[in-house]
């Protein structure tokens, strides 16, 4: 809902109404699964650090020589003088791990994606994106001024008829590997053909697949074993289950080279603080070494599905940390978000614009760092739930 600027209190008041108001809650400590937030102890099925890392000691060392070594900021952007030999070498870590030939650092997700897709369409150019694509992915495309078109979700036969409707110009297809509100995974074997066919480029956002997918945590192309026998355009965060912050875009090296001279939010942005990047190499590290995070993971959200299923709770279809508890009205979702808050459990209400209106939903996030014993409190507690309140 717009408003101007003489209107906010009826805006924010509509937004109460429609049970659409988001408040901030407060942590007073580390990430982790049984954290301290809004002065009371709760265990947290909220938080993207899907293997546990962002309070791991070795990575919270490695943070602390970084910082020692090249002070707290990096001073200005990559191609000023921002760009240092922590970053190069995370650049070149990167890369060798979602097997690309180079590695380009953003400073956050939300930049890589308005950054890559504004470099590479613009005016007379198309964009084919999955309806449920992140906002960032959306937002590039309007931002480009490329013409853009949205598929139905998953939906490649829809994709198809597009680009076969659309002749002259760049086609750039984007889609999320793993879509975060739902937690299912893109059709890539079809999109990757689908894009063959049309000659387009294809773009995949994996911040919820990168460290939690593939055998070597390198994501959903390795999942489906596409590693190193395409060429796409891949975007990585940082800040999910490799626990740091910061994204970046890996791929061919004339594509990297490219978005150095014309991502504009590469360009203009002071680079990460190199500590942040000598932190995420002692991570990504981690992540290839200690498989058991990916297994436990695994072994944790079949354990919640087959409890879920028994108590009758309505889920995406999905194999990853991401479960979302469709219930639909955004009162709803609130007042089981709520009830569950008030049992010492921490799960997110999701509710329009982040998901389409009618289907608000829990969103359940799950961490190499939970235990059985946690999975089962959360179950136990939707169980003590009052008869219809998550069941139909």
């Amino acid at each position: 809902m717009r408003s101007d600027l003489t209107n906010l209190t009826d805006a924010l008041e509509g937004l109460h109404a429609r049970g659409l108001h988001r408040r901030r809650r407060m942590l007073s400590g580390a990430q982790g699964v049984e954290v301290c937030c809004d002065g009371r102890p709760v265990l947290n099925f909220s938080s993207n650090d899907y293997l546990g890392l962002a309070n791991h000691p070795d990575v919270v060392q490695a943070f602390v020589r970084g910082a020692e070594r090249y002070g707290v900021g990096a001073g200005a952007s990559h191609l000023v003088s921002g760009h240092s030999v922590a970053h190069h070498a995370l650049e070149e870590a990167l890369a060798d791990f979602v097997a690309c030939e180079r590695a380009l650092l953003f400073s956050t997700g939300y930049m890589a994606n308005l950054g890559t897709i504004g470099a590479l369409v613009g005016r007379g150019d198309w964009i084919f994106e999955d309806r449920l694509n992140h906002a960032s992915l959306l937002d590039g495309g309007l931002l480009s001024g490329a013409r853009l078109k949205r598929y139905p979700h998953a939906d490649v036969v829809g994709l198809r008829q597009l680009l076969l409707s659309c002749s002259e110009g760049t086609k750039l297809i984007v889609t999320d590997g793993v879509f975060s509100m739902d937690g299912d995974l893109a059709p890539l074997p079809a999109l990757i053909d689908a894009a063959r066919e049309s000659d387009a480029r294809l773009m995949i956002d994996d911040a919820h697949g990168l460290g939690v997918l593939g055998r070597n945590g390198a994501g959903t192309l390795e999942y489906f074993g596409l590693t190193r026998q395409v060429e796409p355009i891949l975007v990585g965060t940082l800040g999910k289950a490799l626990g740091t912050f910061g994204a970046f875009v890996a791929g061919q090296h004339d594509l990297i080279e490219f978005l150095v001279q014309r991502a504009r939010t590469y360009i203009y942005t002071t680079a990460l603080p190199p500590a942040v990047a000598e932190a995420t190499r002692v991570s990504l590290g981690l992540v290839k070494e200690q498989s058991w995070r990916r297994e436990k993971l695994h072994a944790l959200v079949v354990r919640f599905r087959d409890g879920a299923r028994q108590l009758g709770l309505d889920l995406s279809a999905s194999p990853t940390p991401i479960q979302a508890v469709l219930l639909g009205d955004n009162e709803r979702a609130l007042a089981v978000s709520e009830a569950l808050w008030e049992g010492g459990l921490w799960v997110s209400a999701i509710r329009p614009p982040t998901v389409p209106a009618g289907t608000a939903r829990l969103r359940v996030t799950f961490s190499a760092m939970h235990e059985d014993r946690h999975v089962d409190s959360l179950l136990d507690a939707f169980a003590r739930l009052p008869k219809g309140l998550v069941t139909h």
